[in-house]
C-alpha cells in the first residue's frame, strides 16, 4: 500500500529499499511515527551496520513479532497461567523451549527473559545471595555492565571480582583466573565478554569452578548465534547455566533465553517469573521459536561460517590499513581494532567513520585508558556480503579514519555497498 502523507514521503527510504512490513496503515493513522520508522528503514538500507550486536532478523521473525499474540498477557508458564485464554500463547512457548532445547543440546530452556541482561539477572536471583563473591571479567577489558559496573544491580548487590588479559596477547589470563578464584572463593564465575574476540575456555573455566567450589555462568550473548550454527564451542557441557540474547548473529528478535540442567529448571523459572519478571512477552517468544527453527538449517550454519570468514578477512585487511587489531584477530564475529597508529582515538574514528557511513561502537582496550572501536560481521553477512566487500570496507575505514578525500564520496561508496546487497530485497 502506498505511502500518502506528505510526512512519511518525505520519510520514506529510498525507492530501491524493501520495507518487510506494510507501514501504510501506520503512515495515514500517525504520519509522525510512520515516518520515524520508515526513515529507519532507509538508514539501515543505506549505510553498512558494524555494529557487533546487531543483526537483520528474518520477515518471518518481523510477522510473529507483530503477531496477535502481541494482547496476550500470559503470566506463568505453559499449563500454569494466571490468565485464561492462554492456548495458543502456550503452544508457542513449547515450541520456542523444544527448538532451543534441541539447537543447544541443553536439558532446559526458559526463553522468557526480556534481555540477555534479564537473563543474567534471574541467574544471579537463582544461584545468589546480596553479598556473594562473583568472579567476571573486569569491565575494562570487556565485561558486561552485569559484571559488576557500578551502576548496575550487579555492582550494587555483589561483591565482584574482575579478571583480565595479557597485556601482550590480550588473551584471557587463565592462571590470573584462577589465582583469583583460590584468593577470592567466589559463589560465582561468569565467562562472556562484550568485546573478547576469541572463543573462551569453557574447560578450563569449568576446572577452575570446580576447584573453589563455585558455579559456572556462562554469559554467552554474543557467540550464542555462532554456537547455534557450529561455528563456536558451547559452553553447555560445561557451564552451570547458560545466559545468552536471542539478536546478535542468531538473527531473532531482541530478547533473552537461559539453559541449564533439569536441577537447576526450577530455581531458573521461578527466578525469571514471579521474582525477577511478569508476564512474558509472547508475541518475541513466538518470534524466538521462529529463528530457532531458522537457526537449525543447513543454510544457516552456512551463514554463521561466513561470519566468522568475513571476521577474520575484515581483521586482517584492517591490520593492513595500520590498525591494531586486538590478540592478532579474531575467531568470531567481533573485531576489537585500536586506531591509535593512526593518530586518533575511538571516539574520533567512530565519529569519522559515521560521517562516512558506517556504524559502529567504541570500546575498551585491554591496555592503557583509550578506548577502541568495535565491529561485527553479523549484519553485513545476513546482507549477502562477501570477503571482497570486507576488504574494502576495511579500505573504506583507513580512508575515513586518515580523512583521506571527501567523505560524502566516502559515504557514498559505503551507500552502494549496502544498496547492492540491500537487509529485505524487494
Amino acid at each position: 500500500m502506498p505511502v500518502t502523507t506528505p510526512a512519511a514521503r518525505a520519510a520514506a527510504p529510498p525507492s530501491h529499499t524493501a520495507v518487510p512490513q506494510d507501514f501504510g496503515a501506520l503512515a495515514r493513522q500517525d504520519p509522525e511515527i510512520g515516518g520515524i520508522l520508515l526513515a529507519e528503514a532507509g538508514r539501515q538500507s543505506s549505510t553498512l551496520q558494524l555494529i557487533a550486536a546487531e543483526n537483520f532478523t528474518s520477515p518471518a521473525v518481523l510477522a510473529a513479532l507483530g503477531s496477535p499474540l502481541a494482547n496476550k498477557y500470559a503470566e506463568g508458564y505453559p499449563g500454569a497461567r494466571h490468565h485464561g485464554g492462554c492456548e495458543q500463547a502456550d503452544a508457542a512457548e513449547r515450541v520456542a523451549v523444544r527448538r532451543a532445547m534441541s539447537l543447544f543440546g541443553a536439558e532446559h530452556a526458559n526463553v522468557q527473559p526480556h534481555s540477555g541482561s534479564s537473563a543474567v539477572l534471574a541467574a544471579y536471583a537463582a544461584l545468589l545471595r546480596p553479598g556473594d563473591t562473583v568472579l567476571a571479567m573486569g569491565l575494562p577489558y570487556g565485561g558486561h555492565l552485569t559484571h559488576g559496573a557500578p551502576g548496575n544491580f550487579s555492582g550494587r548487590w555483589f561483591e565482584f571480582a574482575g579478571y583480565g588479559v595479557d597485556p601482550d596477547s590480550g588473551l584471557i589470563d587463565y592462571t590470573q583466573v584462577r589465582a583469583l578464584a583460590r584468593a577470592r572463593r567466589p559463589k560465582a564465575i561468569v565467562c562472556g565478554s562484550i568485546s573478547y574476540p576469541r572463543h573462551p575456555d569453557y574447560e578450563q573455566f569449568r576446572d577452575i569452578a570446580d576447584e573453589v567450589g563455585a558455579y559456572l555462568i556462562a554469559d554467552a550473548a554474543h557467540p550464542m548465534g555462532l554456537i547455534a550454527g557450529g561455528a563456536a564451542p558451547s559452553p553447555v557441557p560445561y557451564a552451570d547455566v547458560v545466559c545468552a540474547t536471542t539478536h546478535k548473529v542468531l538473527r531473532g528478535p531482541r530478547g533473552g533465553m537461559i539453559l541449564c540442567g533439569v536441577e537447576l529448571s526450577e530455581r531458573i523459572d521461578r527466578a525469571v517469573f514471579p521474582f525477577t519478571q511478569g508476564g512474558a512477552q509472547m508475541h518475541t517468544v513466538a518470534a524466538k521459536a521462529v529463528a530457532f527453527g531458522e537457526a537449525a538449517t543447513p543454510a544457516y550454519a552456512v551463514y554463521a561460517h561466513r561470519v566468522v570468514a568475513h571476521a577474520r578477512v575484515l581483521a586482517a585487511a584492517l591490520e593492513d590499513e595500520g590498525f591494531e587489531v586486538t590478540t592478532g584477530g579474531t575467531d568470531t564475529h567481533i573485531v576489537v581494532a585500536d586506531p591509535g597508529p593512526l593518530g586518533v582515538d575511538g571516539r574520533t574514528a567512530r565519529e569519522r567513520l559515521m560521517a562516512a557511513g558506517m556504524v559502529l561502537d567504541t570500546c575498551a582496550l585491554p591496555y592503557g585508558d583509550a578506548r577502541g572501536i568495535r565491529l561485527g560481521t553479523a549484519a553485513v553477512t545476513t546482507q549477502g556480503m562477501d570477503e571482497d566487500d570486507m576488504a574494502r570496507i576495511a579500505a573504506l575505514f583507513g580512508a575515513a579514519v586518515r580523512e583521506e578525500g571527501d567523505p560524502a564520496v566516502l559515504r557514498a561508496e559505503a551507500r552502494g555497498l549496502a544498496e547492492r546487497n540491500p537487509p529485505y530485497p524487494g
